[in-house]
């Protein structure tokens, strides 16, 4: 079935807001770099944070008072997709809302830091108060008691591609008319821990800036935030399909099964192809499939301006979709690699007639996916 986006919801680097954030990328601003270090590790990274002004606009709940900043940034994220529906958190809505959270390493930072308040200062020294948050899906859990939501909540654990499998799923939900809503969230936090691990995996660099579609993948920097679309049966942009893609052991299966996902979501003409490449191999693995399968679509990618969010990064671009399809208007891609056979622009892309477009995820623990979006006529 074909659900339609009523509201978006957008906490990033750039602070809060789709439109405002929209605005900055137009511009083609740059997040800001913080440095991160651990006393435990001699490495210091850079990361994209969230400036805390951001989460100013989130009203003050029992639920949040200790949660995770990954649940504060959903909630933002979610109730701000409500609003612009429309939609008022009641018991009404409730009833008919169902959840789907998106998220990739979100638990394994507060199991870190866990285990290491007990390593560091005994058994005693570890709040339980922390424990909850070690599980994936804490997140939901607050969301959903937040906007009362006792029916279906889901947890769906990825990597970069988990806001569009996230999306599949929500199609299944919405096949039950007793639903109206199904509201989709992607989040995640930046952490000394997770970088040391990507940088062991040789997928992250060490400063800025993140340069997508080179011919030698430097690698990317990690940020932190969260995106979320509110799904419903009329709004005015169209999911017209959603792809589950595949799984691909090998690096070089990549290519093929990013091939046979723009392929299959190629049946119409496609404007602008919104790219997951951020700086890691997976950028020449869609490079060919893009000069392959949809060689006359523009391409963008919002990493090297806001960093790769994974567990969000989905959504993100699911938002930026929309929002070029709203506006006719793509944003300038950064540090673009100079020799790539692909239609992007170091200025601001008008398209009067643009009506299509393909939100394409890689993700670099091995998941495709992908869905095509439309105005709605």
């Amino acid at each position: 079935m074909r659900l339609a986006i009523a509201g978006m919801g957008w906490i990033t680097p750039f602070g809060n807001g789709v439109d405002p954030v929209w605005k900055r990328l137009l511009r083609g601003d740059e997040a800001r770099a913080e440095e991160i270090t651990e006393q435990f590790g001699d490495q210091s990274y850079t990361v994209f944070r969230v400036p805390e002004s951001a989460l100013a606009c989130i009203p003050p709940h029992p639920r949040l008072r200790r949660a995770s900043l990954i649940s504060r940034f959903a909630a933002a994220a979610g109730l701000e997709a409500l609003e612009a529906a429309g939609v008022k958190p009641d018991s009404h809505s409730a009833e008919r809302t169902a959840l789907v959270f998106a998220i990739s390493n979100g638990g394994v930072i507060y199991t870190k830091r866990f285990y290491r308040d007990i390593v560091g200062g005994g058994a005693q020294s570890a709040s339980p108060l922390l424990f909850p948050e070690t599980v994936f899906n804490a997140p939901a859990s607050h969301l959903a008691a937040i906007l009362g939501i006792t029916g279906a909540t889901y947890t769906l654990v990825s990597d970069s591609a988990a806001g569009l499998l996230a999306i599949k799923m929500a199609e299944d939900l919405m096949t039950n008319e007793a639903l109206d809503y199904c509201l989709v969230v992607g989040a995640e936090e930046a952490d000394w821990l997770l970088c040391d691990a990507y940088r062991r995996w040789r997928l992250l660099r060490l400063a800025p800036p993140v340069e997508p579609f080179a011919q030698i993948g430097r690698g990317m920097i990690l940020s932190e935030g969260a995106g979320a679309v509110l799904l419903a049966r009329d709004g005015p942009v169209v999911i017209e399909c959603t792809h589950a893609g595949g799984y691909y052991r090998k690096r070089a299966q990549a290519e093929e099964i990013l091939k046979r996902v723009l392929g299959d979501l190629s049946k119409t003409e496609i404007d602008f192809v919104i790219s997951s490449a951020n700086g890691t191999f997976i950028d020449q693995a869609e490079c060919r499939a893009l000069k392959r399968i949809t060689p006359n679509a523009f391409v963008y990618t919002v990493k090297p301006a806001l960093g790769e969010s994974v567990g969000a990064a989905g959504l993100w671009q699911v938002i930026i979709g929309a929002q070029a399809l709203r506006y006719s208007e793509l944003p300038p891609l950064l540090h673009a690699g100079p020799t790539i056979p692909l239609r992007i622009s170091a200025s601001r892309i008008p398209m009067a007639s643009a009506r299509h477009t393909i939100v394409l995820s890689c993700g670099v623990n091995q998941q495709v996916a992908g869905l095509r979006l439309g105005k709605n006529s």
